[in-house]
């Protein structure tokens, strides 16, 4: 399979939602965020429940780009393992005057799986994850956060792998 067959049906169809791994990071933020909502709820259980009956679904005869669901486990499980060190980086980045815990809850977890994957998914360039989980906060947000989730991830990618930068 090509790129380019990536984003078509096999009728040759464009498939809604563009790659497999953009579709897998989508589904991995509304993940997070269904777990910072409900702290009670395991990971893994998560994960089983996504892949099982979120990812890669056909609705009303649309065949939904299809998700990466390995892709997808591994940011989920490794933010929600590291969750607390994420953070910790995350508002090392952020300015004084505005802590993590004053942001939104989807630009949270859009913030955990972009640092996740800038700093220990190296086999992806930073600036295709910060690029993808920016479009990710122009998908939620009309205002400032895609600008913000921009500096924020450009910050952490810059202290972490400023050589491919």
């Amino acid at each position: 399979m090509t790129a380019a067959d990536d984003d078509q049906t096999r009728d040759g169809r464009p498939r809604i939602g563009g790659r497999r791994r953009t579709v897998a990071r989508l589904a991995a933020v509304q993940a997070l965020y269904q777990l910072e909502l409900n702290p009670g709820l395991d990971a893994e259980a998560v994960v089983r429940e996504f892949i099982a009956y979120r990812l890669n679904r056909e609705i009303e005869g649309d065949q939904l780009a299809e998700a990466d669901p390995a892709f997808f486990a591994d940011i989920v499980r490794s933010v929600a393992a590291d969750q607390e060190w994420l953070d910790a980086q995350i508002a090392a980045a952020l300015v004084e005057d505005w802590p993590l815990a004053r942001l939104d809850s989807v630009l949270r977890a859009i913030l955990r799986a972009g640092a996740f994957e800038l700093r220990h998914r190296t086999d992806i360039p930073p600036g295709v994850s910060i690029s993808e989980y920016v479009s990710i906060a122009h998908a939620f947000f009309a205002g400032r956060e895609p600008a913000f989730a921009n500096g924020v991830l450009d910050r952490l990618g810059r202290s972490w792998r400023l050589e491919e930068m």
